[in-house]
């Protein structure tokens, strides 16, 4: 009989997983696209967006996330540009992490795509660190069809790295006693935290791997760093961390931007890009459980001039409608005219748990509204896919015309009263659902 997968691997005081999924935005996306597997592709939007992720043969050109989509087509023109579709990773994120919670309850998400996991008290039922690690593995590329890294080690900070090191599609064990021996020879930017500005200071000290920094005299490092900065990076640098896996991270902001293709001052155009921001902002919200009572609104200029203006409303909310004017407000409220805009965006602030949350009701309050359509809307949408149904102002509504934008057409909302989501199709139920 053949050991398990994951038997043999020096694998002993790994109790910290770091499970990250590999170039997630973009390896979500191909599933639909099987036959670009293996090629440069880039997720994001038209020429005037920046990328949101890549794949490893984009990467290999020297395309990054965050990277303007323009540089990215210079630095490989022949790659696929794939536009990003929110539902779908938000629904393969949930998926990933009930995988994480059969494994433990002490399960830590760092973003959608990764998560921290102490498996101590899950090997006598699972097996050892590493065949852990390979069961979530195996699971994932079996139900979602997408492939993840899987660091172990002691601590957080050495897991992440190791996860790191072990892509694409890998897992590394990094036991205690090995833990230096796997540190020092990579890289200053390897560290957890260090970015381009930390990396190009430690460069000009001549400190190129982490074991010179280890090695540095820590007055000198303190001169250059700071006394806190030099204690952080050599205690990064000798695998020092006292974190612990903390399963009670909440989500404080959530939000949503856009480049237009085109500068625009068409207030119609604007409005309609509010609502869309607003709905996507909101029903992330909602998958999360989680209620907003401040709306952030970003616009930036044609000459890349940003400014931001918030509000907060009076009582917590988790209604697309609800955003939707707040963030309209706030905008109507800057008096811009004719204004050119190159991107909107609308963030939301200082989320709470919707179960601990309470919520007045209005006194005329129908016994069904805005929150219960939103509701349904949400659940077509995870039964039969993302575009199914929609605010009517932002379905297509000619696109043998070229009318990408379509055309809010005034009708009753819920509540009897003209609404900005424009048409809408009822359903049995007295909620009103757009439909595509």
């Amino acid at each position: 009989m053949a050991p398990p997968p994951g038997a043999g691997v020096d694998d002993r005081g790994c109790t910290i997983l770091h499970v990250d999924m590999d170039a997630f935005y973009a390896s979500a996306s191909l599933i639909a696209r099987p036959e670009l597997v293996g090629t440069p592709v880039v997720i994001g939007g038209g020429m005037r967006s920046v990328v949101l992720s890549a794949t490893y043969e984009a990467r290999a050109y020297g395309i990054r996330s965050g990277m303007p989509m323009a540089r990215a087509r210079r630095l490989c023109p022949q790659a696929e540009i794939v536009r990003p579709d929110y539902d779908l990773y938000s629904a393969i994120s949930a998926a990933v992490m009930a995988v994480f919670s059969e494994v433990t309850h002490q399960v830590e998400p760092v973003s959608m795509e990764e998560a921290f996991l102490d498996v101590s008290t899950a090997q006598r039922r699972l097996g050892s660190p590493a065949q852990i690690g390979q069961w979530i593995r195996d699971t994932i590329a079996d139900e979602q069809q997408i492939t993840c890294s899987v660091g172990g080690a002691p601590t957080k900070v050495v897991a992440k790295m190791a996860s790191n090191a072990a892509k694409p599609d890998g897992m590394l064990m990094i036991p205690p006693h090995k833990v230096v021996d796997f540190l020092h020879p990579l890289p200053v930017s390897a560290l957890w935290g260090v970015g381009e500005s930390t990396e190009a200071a430690l460069h000009r000290l001549g400190l190129r791997t982490v074991a010179d920094i280890a090695h540095l005299p820590h007055a000198t490092l303190s001169r250059a760093m700071g006394t806190n900065g030099a204690n952080h990076l050599q205690d990064l640098a000798w695998g020092r961390d006292t974190g612990r896996v903390t399963t009670t991270r909440v989500e404080r902001s959530v939000g949503s931007s856009e480049t237009f293709h085109q500068d625009v001052d068409d207030p119609a155009v604007i409005r309609r890009q509010l609502l869309r921001l607003s709905d996507r902002s909101a029903t992330r919200m909602r998958h999360s459980g989680m209620l907003t009572r401040t709306v952030v609104l970003t616009v930036r200029f044609s000459d890349f001039t940003t400014i931001t203006r918030s509000r907060t409303m009076r009582e917590s909310t988790d209604v697309t409608r609800d955003i939707f004017g707040t963030a309209t407000a706030l905008y109507a409220a800057l008096g811009l005219q004719r204004a050119r805009i190159r991107l909107l965006g609308v963030r939301l602030e200082g989320l709470t748990d919707a179960a601990d949350t309470p919520v007045q009701g209005m006194l005329d309050e129908p016994e069904r509204g805005w929150r219960d359509a939103e509701r349904a809307m949400d659940r077509a949408v995870e039964k039969f896919g993302s575009g199914i149904v929609r605010p009517a102002s932002l379905v297509v509504r000619d696109e043998a015309r070229g009318d990408h934008e379509g055309r809010p057409r005034p009708e009753r909302g819920p509540q009897g009263a003209r609404g900005p989501w424009g048409a809408a199709a009822w359903s049995p139920r007295g909620t009103a659902l757009a439909r595509r």
